[in-house]
């Protein structure tokens, strides 16, 4: 009901009161009843009916009396709850004050398994009872405030709690934003949702990288006041994906909260709790560009061995596949964390890859010194020869066999390649036996025997 509404109606009473129609405002409300009973003998005039019209139908729906919304009256509380009260900004409501938190992720910025930070946007609500700034009864304010639901203040006028994010790596200062207003309701209910950019430490996990899950936290703590002055809990709802964006890299698959008794400094405890995030890391990227490459790579160090010995392009294949894949090894590292804590499997399979490489370097260059060699058999050879194998093999022997091999099959070159390199008849009939493919680098393999 509108104010100049309420002005007619007084003046609608105090007409009929000067005229001796009614002489009291209760007389006259009590004549509904009278009006029932003998509705026949009464003689009510127009402006009687008009004015119990508008008395009954707004008090039929409930509505009160009072002055309606304006600024001067919106001022007048304010003067009245911030001046008149004395409302004192560092003093805490209560000798233990329940603070409900919850968490609005707008998006994920980033994670960088590297620094082990987590970068989010979003907002913190919290809520809280302050009962020097309720107005909902009348009888304990100057006048009826009623119509006033809301009123916005800043963290320069109410008194707030001491909060901060835990593990926070930029600012471990206290959640402040005076641009933000306080909504605060006629029951002394403040709602302040500060936001901004969280970013705060995230132990990674790099086991599986990079098809990866990690588990992040965000640690809300109360600073300054313990726990039996300032007790933080969550809201039924503690985070909310409403307004989430998406990120390209990494899929949110959960976020929820989890209450924390108390954090103990010293001797003093101080309440907390948490945000859990667990995000998985979309894998298509890191597949096309780190894992095929890397398998691709591995399958061009075999081929070295593919290549005929007398092209002279084995040495050469074989260094150029080991520094490429070195340079791509030292450009996944960068993404890999240095840490000891969990080893990455594809560093493991990386450094096994490099290894392999390596051993086809020094396997091409011993093939080619045996194929190009002056025939003699290095003396450090034949001492690591005797030394494992089960007995002692005079070397001359092995020799007489290959020489009887070039008498059988005389029409073939890789029999005299075989009596002529000293460090072929060793492999040969060392390990497995036979003058092959190791010796001569040919499909066609004679037997030794």
């Amino acid at each position: 009901m509108t104010h100049d509404f309420n002005l007619y109606i007084l003046e609608e009473i105090q007409s009929l009161i000067k005229k001796s129609e009614i002489r009291t405002y209760e007389t006259y409300l009590g004549y509904t009843s009278s009006m029932r009973q003998q509705s026949s003998n009464a003689n009510l005039s127009s402006r009687r009916l008009r004015l119990l019209a508008l008395i009954l139908v707004p008090t039929s729906f409930g509505l009160v009396f009072g002055p309606s919304y304006s600024i001067s009256l919106e001022s007048e509380l304010r003067t009245e709850l911030f001046t008149t009260n004395k409302y004192e900004v560092l003093q805490r409501p209560e000798k233990n004050v329940v603070i409900s938190i919850s968490m609005t992720i707008l998006t994920i910025n980033d994670l960088n398994i590297k620094d082990q930070a987590l970068s989010i946007s979003g907002y913190l609500t919290f809520n809280w009872r302050d009962h020097r700034l309720d107005w909902s009864d009348p009888a304990n304010t100057t006048q009826d405030y009623r119509s006033i639901d809301f009123l916005f203040s800043n963290e320069e006028y109410v008194w707030r709690p001491s909060i901060i994010i835990e593990n926070s790596i930029q600012d471990m200062g206290v959640i402040s934003d005076k641009s933000t207003p306080m909504r605060i309701t006629n029951k002394g209910i403040v709602i302040w949702s500060p936001s901004g950019i969280f970013v705060v430490s995230c132990e990674s996990d790099t086991t599986y990288y990079p098809l990866d899950t990690q588990d992040c936290k965000v640690k809300v703590s109360s600073k300054a006041y313990t726990i039996n002055e300032v007790s933080l809990m969550l809201t039924l709802n503690p985070v909310v994906l409403d307004f989430y964006s998406k990120n390209g890299e990494w899929d949110l698959v959960s976020a929820s909260g989890s209450d924390v008794s108390d954090t103990s400094v010293g001797r003093s405890s101080f309440s907390s709790v948490d945000f859990d995030i667990k995000l998985r890391r979309r894998p298509v990227f890191h597949i096309i560009n780190t894992l095929f490459p890397v398998v691709m790579m591995a399958i061009l160090i075999a081929m070295v061995f593919k290549l005929p010995v007398d092209s002279g392009e084995r040495n050469g294949f074989a260094l150029t596949v080991l520094l490429a894949y070195a340079v791509y090894l030292s450009i996944i590292s960068e993404n890999i964390p240095s840490t000891s804590v969990s080893v990455c499997f594809l560093s493991l399979y990386l450094a096994f890859v490099l290894f392999l490489a390596v051993m086809s370097v020094v396997l091409t260059i011993f093939v080619l010194r045996a194929h190009y060699g002056t025939g003699k058999i290095p003396k450090l050879l034949k001492i690591l020869f005797n030394c494992t194998s089960r007995s002692k093999v005079d070397v001359k022997i092995l020799e007489k066999k290959c020489r009887r091999l070039q008498t059988r099959r005389k029409e073939t070159d890789m029999a005299k390649s075989c009596c002529r390199n000293g460090y072929c008849v060793f492999l040969c009939l060392r390990f497995v036996n036979i003058c092959c493919y190791v010796c001569t680098h040919s499909s066609i393999h004679y037997s030794l025997s």
